[in-house]
């Protein structure tokens, strides 16, 4: 994890270089343009997350191991994070090129139901029945949320709103951003990805130290 966290930090560092002193601005949206290279990859990991809150907790279903649902439970704390900063760096960014902070285009419009989808799935989490149902419910939750993500990446495609085209992934246009700009949203992809990948690592092995020791006063509970 050492090696994760150092990588993070260069990769930050070069990243934050590039974003503000290599990459040249953008002729029509001028400075505001460079929240790109923060909003696209905070969109990726967003999107990213939910994906992996599904695919544990129908692990989690299947294998009935309790490091599953943790690692669903970890993923989802941070996926509302995410999609909050997706929100807020959408309107930073709508506000000086657009004339207005929020529009309920299709694609702000599907990102905002999957910030409400995060807050869901962790209320249950906080507030709902415990045990195997729990998780049932969970998981019905998360794929929702993964249904709505790839909706959110295609929606630009279906509609064709103000929202700027598809950048990354298979239905991207390939002279849609300069050289320079490109390479730049690339590493800054790169670094938010292993960033998350740290961070995740992390908060995962505190959860199942919680876990562990929530199942210990469980056992010392019933011998008492």
């Amino acid at each position: 994890m050492d090696v994760l966290l150092v990588a993070s930090a260069a990769l930050m560092a070069v990243t934050l270089y590039l974003v503000f002193f290599w990459v040249p601005t953008e002729a029509t949206l001028g400075v505001s343009q460079r929240i790109l290279y923060f909003h696209v990859p905070l969109g990726l990991l967003g999107m990213i997350s939910i994906v992996v809150v599904t695919f544990a907790s129908v692990m989690y279903l299947w294998k009935k191991d309790k490091k599953w649902d943790d690692l669903a439970h970890t993923s989802a704390e941070f996926g509302v994070i995410f999609a909050t900063l997706i929100i807020v760096t959408g309107a930073v960014w709508s506000k000086p090129t657009f004339g207005v902070w929020w529009t309920w285009d299709p694609k702000l419009t599907t990102t905002l139901i999957l910030w409400f989808i995060y807050v869901a799935y962790l209320m249950l989490r906080a507030y709902g029945p415990q045990g195997i149902q729990q998780a049932r419910y969970a998981a019905v939750i998360a794929l929702m949320g993964a249904v709505d993500a790839f909706i959110i990446y295609i929606s630009t495609w279906l509609w064709r709103t103000a929202h700027p085209e598809i950048l990354i992934g298979p239905l991207a246009e390939s002279d849609s951003l300069e050289s320079r700009m490109a390479t730049t949203l690339l590493i800054a992809m790169v670094t938010f990805v292993v960033l998350f990948i740290y961070i995740l690592m992390e908060r995962y092995s505190l959860k199942r130290s919680e876990s562990q020791l929530d199942e210990l006063h469980q056992i010392a509970s019933v011998r008492l």
